[in-house]
């Protein structure tokens, strides 16, 4: 029989008495189109509220040298037109209905989120059916957004010491997978993308053979069904986007980079090591390593580092990924601390881990911190068809969402040890340094 979320959790000795209405695989119904496109349907009838995630497989993994950053620029596209409702038009629209949108681009996917009272469901399915048919895209709309997001891309990275150091990191970090480069793209293909460049990359990635869909609030499957038929059911399925083939070849040796950056107070320290993708076995264990680093004033690199003065700040950061990734572990100097001394301390608390390995309380400590997040983020309508997505594209099956808190409480300490060593080794890293003055040689 299967345990539902919340029964998993209570059984990790984290909750009292369920304050929400557990969802178990079972309340998860899911249909396809003729075309391809996937529905998935939660029914929660806990407010009168519902939400559409549409999660389309294209990120700038999917791009090439010369249009990179094109899959950003849609998030800003699809807002500006279609056929039966104008430019600004979708935004007014859902407004008028109750309802509110959002949007992300990500190395892997790019996802549509709208949250609206219930009634208005049949509108939502007629504004994302406009854009996702008829997006008009035409070159007076291309060239206004195409300069907001060559100005995103300089005031980013002027404004986001993380961003900048980010971007040169993983320029050296990859040489030959497309995570080589930032989301946003290079500024020279922002300014050299063609209308035939967009049109081609929209039917290509905007297929509904290519996307997956959550609704979840309160629906009815069968009405879903029909507005879903009505809606998506016409737009044609496309033949499938080309396979992303390149494999990361191995890192035989430690890579540099120094970022020069005036207006930086003091430096700042990236280490970024190749870890596995999302599907690997080793996930949970790699992500409860994260939260041992950096989680908490109890943390390893708090407690190493800006207790003792060295940093004023440590974090890890490790995305959910398609293909290897990149595990990130940045520490910012305190005022008067070099970047040697800090790159010297932040090193020498991966390789104790390493060496020595963590203790139980500490592993406990990790494991509380990532099932409490995962049990809030199933709390509300939005989180559930959040996390739903998510499971279904980054882990091949929404079901596996239900065996999460399982796997976090399987991670021993000797699996934490055993994934330091294999990932956070010298010759397995590349280390960033961003600062206003490069330290004289050694």
């Amino acid at each position: 029989m299967k345990r539902t979320l919340t029964a998993l959790l209570m059984s990790a000795s984290l909750l009292g008495a369920a304050t929400t209405q557990a969802t178990t695989a079972e309340d998860i119904q899911s249909f396809t189109l003729n075309n391809g496109m996937k529905i998935m349907v939660l029914e929660d009838s806990s407010i009168p509220n519902a939400n559409m995630y549409l999660f389309w497989k294209v990120g700038s993994r999917n791009e090439v040298p010369g249009i990179t950053g094109i899959s950003h620029f849609f998030e800003h596209m699809m807002f500006n037109g279609s056929k039966k409702y104008g430019p600004k038009m979708f935004d007014r629209t859902m407004e008028a209905a109750g309802g509110a949108n959002n949007a992300y681009t990500t190395e892997n996917v790019t996802v549509y989120t709208d949250w609206f009272p219930s009634n208005a469901l049949e509108t939502i399915f007629d504004l994302e059916a406009d854009r996702i048919a008829a997006l008009d895209i035409n070159a007076e709309m291309v060239e206004s957004e195409r300069g907001v997001v060559a100005s995103e891309r300089t005031t980013g990275l002027e404004n986001s010491n993380w961003r900048t150091l980010q971007e040169e990191v993983k320029g050296v970090a990859f040489r030959a997978h497309p995570y080589s480069w930032s989301v946003i793209g290079h500024e020279s293909d922002i300014a050299a993308w063609t209308l035939e460049d967009l049109v081609q990359y929209h039917k290509t990635y905007y297929a509904p053979n290519n996307a997956v869909v959550v609704i979840a609030g309160d629906v009815k499957l069968a009405e879903v069904k029909r507005l879903a038929q009505r809606y998506f059911g016409p737009i044609p399925a496309q033949e499938p986007p080309k396979a992303v083939k390149t494999v990361e070849p191995l890192q035989k040796g430690e890579r540099r980079v120094f970022v020069k950056k005036e207006s930086v107070s003091t430096p700042n320290i990236m280490l970024a090591y190749h870890v596995p993708a999302t599907t690997n076995k080793d996930y949970y264990a790699l992500d409860l390593l994260t939260s041992i680093l950096s989680e908490g004033n109890s943390s390893r690199l708090y407690k190493a580092l800006v207790d003792k003065q060295l940093a004023i700040a440590a974090e890890t950061y490790m995305p959910m990924s398609f293909d290897p990734n990149l595990l990130y572990i940045l520490g910012v100097a305190a005022p008067g601390v070099s970047a040697t001394t800090l790159e010297q301390a932040l090193i020498e608390e991966v390789n104790r881990i390493a060496r020595d390995g963590v203790k139980a309380e500490e592993l406990e400590k990790a494991k509380n911190i990532k099932l409490m997040d995962f049990y809030r983020s199933m709390e509300t309508i939005n989180g559930k068809a959040n996390t739903l997505g998510t499971y279904e594209l980054y882990f091949g099956s929404f079901d596996k969402l239900f065996q999460a808190p399982d796997a976090y409480n399987q991670v021993t300490v000797a699996d934490i040890q055993r994934v330091a060593e294999t990932y956070l080794r010298r010759a397995n890293r590349t280390v960033g340094v961003l600062a206003a003055q490069e330290e004289a040689d050694q």
